[in-house]
């Protein structure tokens, strides 16, 4: 019984394999990677030298609004509405 069930399962896998191993073999090449030249290199790296640096030099982000500093952003922007709506 334990061979036939063996049997069965690799008569039933062995199609799929090898299909996936047919395939392969025709799928198209991949285009080979052009290699940097190494003054692109160089200059990729002085790049993400100065993102590296303009990053530290950066201000932290701001503090969170105070709930007063938000209500009268919040007015603010209604007044601008309002005002635009009536132009």
């Amino acid at each position: 019984m334990k061979i036939l069930a063996l049997v069965l399962v690799l008569v039933v896998s062995i199609p799929s394999a090898l299909a996936q191993r047919d395939q392969g073999k025709r799928s198209e090449p991949r285009p080979q990677q052009r290699q940097m030249k190494e003054e692109d290199r160089q200059r990729m790296r002085q790049d993400m030298r100065e993102v590296y640096r303009d990053r530290q030099q950066r201000p932290e982000r701001p503090q969170q609004m105070s709930p007063e500093q938000r209500e009268k952003l919040r007015r603010d922007i209604e007044d601008t509405n309002r005002d635009l709506r009536k132009k």
